[in-house]
C-alpha cells in the first residue's frame, strides 16, 4: 500500500459535504480511499461510457495505491500524451510506476525528451542519485533493528525527549475515537524509554501534552524553548472544524512548560505537519501543501523570535522540493535530513540528506541508500551523537518483516549514514577586475585526468559542483580567452575547502603582456641580479614565480628568455654572465612547473642590445646603466 500514513495525516474530507460534486460511484469510492472497489467500479463504467481524463487519473492513482504499477503507468502515460491536466505530483507517480516496473532506462529517456520543460535542479538531482545508487561498494556501516515496542497498527515520527523518544501511534485506546478512512484510532503521542543497545522499552501514553479526541502526532521538543511542537486536528470545544468545502485540515500547535497551548500554523484548508524547531537559527521547519508547491507536499520554514512566528512560510526551493512529496525535516550537524517519494529513489518514501550552505542554499539531496532505505516507505529519520557507537537514531518504515502498518526502527552507525560526496561552490572571476565570469567551465578530474563532472558558471560566475567522494580531485576552471585554473587536492584538502566559498581567478592573456622594444613580453617588475653574479636572489625569484604562474595558467605559452647586461666590464665577460643568467632562469622555470616545450630558447646577449647612449667609454649615471641590464620573456 502506498504510504498510508501520508493519507492519515492529510485532511479527512467527509463524503456528505462533497457528494453533490460527484456523479460517479467510482469517483465516490476513490475519494473515500477505497481503491480496490474504485478500480472495479471504474472498469464497469468504462464498459458503458468513456472515462474523462480526470477519472482516468483517478483510476491510475487507484492502481498506483494498490501496487499495480504496470496498469498505473499505462494510464499516466496515455493521459500525459493526450492532455495537459496532469499535476506535478502525478507526473512523479507516473515515473515512480515506471521505476517500479524496472524501466529506469525509459525514465531517463523520458527525462531527456522533457529536459527543456523540467527544472535543472530536478534533472541534476535525478542524474546524481541514479549515479550514486549504482555504486556497488559497501558504504553502509549501520546496524538496524525493528523495535519490540511496535504494535500491529502504525508507529511513526520518533523525536528525542529526555531519556527516550516520543512517537506517534494509531494503536487502540479506549478514550480515542476511530478515524474513518483507516478504521484505526486517531493518532496519539506516546513515550518510550531508551534502553541498552538503542532499544526502546516501557511504552506509555504521553500525558504532558493536552489530550484530544482527534489526531495528535509528529511531536518535537525544543530544549531551548522548553516547548513541544506537534500536529493536531483543527477542533474547537471538542468538535472538528471544517472549511467551506467540508475539509478538516491539520494544524501545528505548541505546548510550553508553563502549560500554555497555542496554534501557530493553522488554516482550515491547508494541513501542516512534521514540525521541527532548529534551536540554532530559531527557524520552524514543517511540511505543507501550498499553492507554490513544486509537487505534492513541500518543506517550508518560518523565522521565529523565541518561537513567535515572524515571517511568511518560505519554500526550501527546487533543490529540496520535487514533483513528489517531501516530509519529516530534521537538522543535525548542518545537514538537513528528510523523506521524499521522488521517482529516482529505491521505493516509496526514501530518506535523503543535504548539507545546508551558508547562503541558505542546499547541496544535492543524497539518497541514504539500501539499509536505511528499502523498496517501501522510510521516513521520520532522527539522529544524535552516541558516546558508545558514534551515532544512533530512529526512523519509521513499512518495509517487509515489520509488525504493523508502519514500525519504528533503531540504528547505530560509526559514520554519517549515506554515500559520502564532495561538494564545492564558489565563483569564477576575472582576476584583474574581480567580476564574475559568466559561462566559465568548472571541472572536477580524477587522478588519471578523466573528467568526473563539468558545470557552467552562472551569470555572476557562481557555480556548485558535486560528485561521489574520491581520494583526490583536480579542480579546473576555464573560459574563452582566459587562463586555466587548475589545482589538485587530496582528501584532507577536499574536507577543508568544501565548506568554504571557493573562488577561482582567471586572467586574460593580454593582461599578462606588454609591448616592449617592439616585442610582446610578459609584464613583470624590473629585477636585478647581484652585481657580477648569476645567483638567484629573492627579488629575482619573486618575479620568476610570476612567470611560472603565467605559463601554468596558459600551458601552451612559449617563451624566449633574453638576458642583457650594461656595458660596464668587458664584452666577453658580459656575454658569458648574461648567458649564465639566462641558463639559471631556464633551469629554475623547468624545476618549477614549466617543461621544455614552454621554452624555445634562453640566450644571453651581453651588451649587444643597449637601449640608450651608455656605450663603452660613455659616462652614465647608475640608473641609466641599469636600463640596459634586463631580462625579457618574449611571448611567441
Amino acid at each position: 500500500m502506498r504510504f498510508k500514513l501520508i493519507i492519515v495525516l492529510l485532511a479527512f474530507v467527509p463524503f456528505t459535504s462533497m457528494a453533490q460534486d460527484r456523479k460517479s460511484k467510482a469517483d465516490i469510492l476513490f475519494y473515500e480511499y477505497q481503491y480496490e472497489k474504485a478500480i472495479a467500479a471504474y472498469r464497469v463504467e468504462m464498459e458503458k461510457n468513456t472515462l474523462t481524463n480526470h477519472q482516468l487519473l483517478n483510476l491510475a492513482d487507484s492502481y498506483f495505491s494498490t501496487g499495480n504499477h504496470k496498469n498505473a503507468s499505462k494510464l499516466y502515460l496515455n493521459v500525459n500524451k493526450n492532455d495537459t491536466i496532469m499535476s506535478a505530483n502525478r507526473f512523479n507517480k507516473m515515473l515512480q510506476s515506471l521505476s517500479k516496473n524496472s524501466e529506469k532506462d525509459r525514465i531517463k529517456t523520458f527525462l531527456n525528451s522533457k529536459a527543456d520543460k523540467l527544472s535543472p535542479e530536478l534533472l541534476e538531482n535525478a542524474a546524481f542519485n541514479y549515479n550514486l545508487l549504482e555504486i556497488t561498494e559497501d558504504t553502509d556501516n549501520s546496524i538496524i533493528r525493528n523495535l519490540a515496542i511496535n504494535s500491529a497498527q502504525g508507529d511513526l515520527s520518533p523525536a528525542f525527549y529526555k531519556n527516550g523518544i516520543l512517537f506517534s501511534s494509531s494503536r487502540a485506546r479506549n478514550n480515542k475515537n476511530i478515524y474513518e478512512p483507516t478504521g484505526e484510532s486517531y493518532l496519539d503521542i506516546y513515550f518510550a524509554r531508551l534502553g541498552s543497545n538503542n532499544t526502546l522499552i516501557d511504552v506509555e501514553a504521553f500525558k504532558e501534552i493536552p489530550a484530544t479526541d482527534y489526531h495528535k502526532s509528529t511531536p518535537y521538543f525544543s530544549e531551548k524553548l522548553a516547548t513541544f511542537f506537534y500536529t493536531l486536528s483543527n477542533a474547537e470545544e471538542g468538535e472538528l472544524k471544517y472549511d467551506e468545502n467540508g475539509k478538516n485540515s491539520l494544524a501545528v500547535g505548541t505546548f510550553s512548560k508553563n502549560n500554555r497551548f497555542r496554534f501557530i500554523l493553522k488554516d482550515l484548508s491547508t494541513s501542516f505537519y512534521y514540525p521541527f524547531f532548529d534551536d540554532n537559527t530559531e527557524r520552524l521547519y514543517f511540511a505543507a501543501s501550498f499553492d507554490d508547491s513544486y509537487g505534492g507536499t513541500d518543506l517550508y520554514y518560518v523565522n521565529t523570535n523565541n518561537g513567535q512566528i515572524m515571517s511568511a512560510p518560505i519554500n526550501l526551493g527546487p533543490r529540496i522540493n520535487s514533483p513528489g512529496n517531501e516530509i519529516a525535516p530534521y537538522i543535525f550537524n548542518g545537514t538537513l535530513y528528510f523523506s521524499s517519494d521522488i521517482f529516482y529513489g529505491l521505493g516509496g518514501m526514501d530518506i535523503y540528506k543535504s548539507n545546508i550552505l551558508p547562503n541558505d542554499s542546499f547541496t544535492i539531496p543524497v539518497n541514504l541508500g539500501e539499509g536505511m532505505n528499502s523498496s517501501l516507505d522510510d521516513f521520520g529519520f532522527i539522529i544524535q551523537n552516541d558516546e558508545n557507537s558514534g551515532l544512533s537514531g530512529f526512523f519509521a518504515s513499512n518495509r517487509a518483516g515489520g509488525k504493523g502498518r508502519d514500525d519504528l526502527y533503531g540504528f547505530v552507525v560509526k559514520n554519517t549514514p549515506g554515500i559520502k560526496t564532495f561538494s564545492l561552490g564558489g565563483k569564477v572571476v576575472n582576476l584583474s577586475t574581480k567580476v564574475g565570469l559568466k559561462g566559465a567551465q568548472v571541472r572536477l578530474l580524477n587522478q588519471k585526468g578523466a573528467i568526473l563532472r563539468e558545470v557552467i558558471a552562472g551569470n555572476d560566475g557562481s557555480f556548485r559542483i558535486e560528485i561521489p567522494w574520491k581520494s583526490q580531485v583536480t579542480i579546473q576552471a576555464m573560459s574563452d580567452g582566459y587562463s586555466i585554473f587548475s589545482t589538485t587536492y587530496s582528501e584532507e584538502g577536499m574536507e577543508e575547502i568544501q565548506n568554504t566559498s571557493y573562488n577561482m581567478g582567471l586572467v586574460k592573456m593580454e593582461d599578462l603582456m606588454v609591448q616592449l622594444e617592439d616585442k610582446t613580453v610578459l609584464k613583470l617588475s624590473k629585477f636585478y641580479f647581484d652585481k657580477g653574479t648569476s645567483v638567484l636572489n629573492a627579488q629575482v625569484e619573486n618575479e620568476l614565480k610570476k612567470v611560472v604562474d603565467a605559463v601554468l595558467r596558459f600551458p601552451q605559452m612559449k617563451l624566449r628568455i633574453q638576458s642583457h647586461t650594461d656595458t660596464r666590464g668587458s664584452s666577453s665577460s658580459n656575454k658569458r654572465l648574461s648567458q649564465e643568467r639566462a641558463d639559471v632562469i631556464k633551469n629554475y622555470l623547468l624545476k618549477n612547473g614549466l617543461n621544455s616545450n614552454n621554452i624555445i630558447e634562453a640566450i644571453g646577449y651581453g651588451e649587444e642590445n643597449i637601449v640608450n647612449n651608455c656605450v663603452n667609454g660613455a659616462y652614465c649615471l647608475d640608473f641609466l646603466h641599469k636600463q640596459n641590464e634586463r631580462t625579457l620573456f618574449v611571448v611567441e
